[in-house]
């Protein structure tokens, strides 16, 4: 391989980004007093905001849009085009709208703002272009600077679409701060993913419960404890005292050491090899707590007790059960 080649190739990445990086820089440059007054509007906004673009800075609209609904700002995408054959009706008088355009002289996007303007939506606008008609026709007029572009030719959207994605999250970051929007509420918005089911999902919702919980006196034989061990399919048996709180638990590895020493497991009574001190778990507790406990020991666990207030237990966690429900 040519080496006079890879240090080129080499070279014309590292020109990409350090012209993106420049255009980055720029761009924090131009934050100031009316960046504050659009992220008081944006927080102020009684019903959505609606992002439009075309192009290029129409997919970086969508992005935003995006980011916006999943971190606090109800938020959607509008196309321009479709807007002005009928989609405008999805904005109303409590919506602002956020538009994207490096010259500010998109037609589809001047159209829809100077019709959605005589409905007294506010207009923020997003450009490299402030004298532009989208800066005529806007309340609020952010300049993202004007960098050059990362394409050989000047032409291609490069620098400008970075700058305009990277705007987007400065200003939905600081609403998520502005709104005191927490990790519970970020989970509501996300319940299909890992990170939802682990912020959401409650050890009650996974737990063995009802008639599947194995759950016996403290006296129980051992012939009848093996049998619920086998029937509830839990490899454990939490045994309660008369009260019914949790008084201790006979597990599998239990019943195995017992039969490693040679002696017959049927001689011996549950109470006398149960663990007095089993690790357990509130039903309050999230089901991602409970994974946490089972295997962040020096020897991971497979069944969690579920304990109620008063120490009863009221469930059993098993780890391929946690496992199987994403987390």
């Amino acid at each position: 391989m040519d080496d006079r080649h890879d240090g080129r190739g080499l070279a014309l990445l590292q020109a990409t980004l350090d012209l993106e990086i420049k255009a980055l820089q720029t761009l924090r440059n131009q934050f100031g007093a009316i960046w504050v007054q659009a992220l008081d509007l944006l927080r102020a906004c009684p019903g959505r905001v609606v992002v439009s673009g075309i192009g290029k800075s129409g997919i970086i609209a969508r992005k935003i849009a995006a980011t916006l609904a999943s971190t606090g700002t109800p938020a959607l995408f509008l196309h321009p085009a479709e807007a002005l054959h009928g989609d405008m009706g999805m904005v109303t008088s409590d919506d602002v709208v956020l538009a994207l355009s490096k010259s500010g002289e998109s037609e589809e996007v001047n159209a829809m703002l100077t019709a959605l303007r005589r409905q007294g939506v506010r207009v923020i606008a997003l450009t490299c272009n402030p004298v532009s008609t989208l800066g005529h026709v806007a309340d609020i007029v952010l300049c993202q600077g004007d960098a050059e572009e990362a394409c050989p030719l000047n032409l291609a959207p490069t620098s400008s679409t970075t700058a305009a994605l990277a705007a987007g999250d400065a200003l939905a970051m600081a609403l998520m701060s502005l709104k005191e929007f927490n990790q519970e509420d970020f989970a509501l918005r996300h319940p299909g993913g890992r990170l939802g089911k682990r912020l959401l999902l409650m050890a009650r919702e996974v737990m063995l419960d009802g008639e599947r919980n194995p759950v016996a006196p403290l006296d129980i034989p051992m012939g009848r404890a093996l049998t619920l061990i086998s029937e509830k399919q839990a490899g454990a048996l939490s045994l309660v005292d008369a009260a019914g709180r949790l008084a201790g638990l006979i597990t599998d590895y239990d019943l195995r050491k017992i039969m490693e020493s040679g002696r017959n497991p049927l001689d011996v009574a549950p109470a006398a090899i149960m663990n007095p001190k089993p690790v357990v778990i509130a039903e309050h507790e999230k089901a991602f707590a409970a994974l946490c406990l089972m295997q962040g020991r020096e020897k991971p666990i497979t069944v969690l007790p579920v304990v109620d207030r008063e120490n009863r237990p009221v469930g059993m966690l098993r780890l391929h059960d946690l496992v199987g429900a994403g987390l």
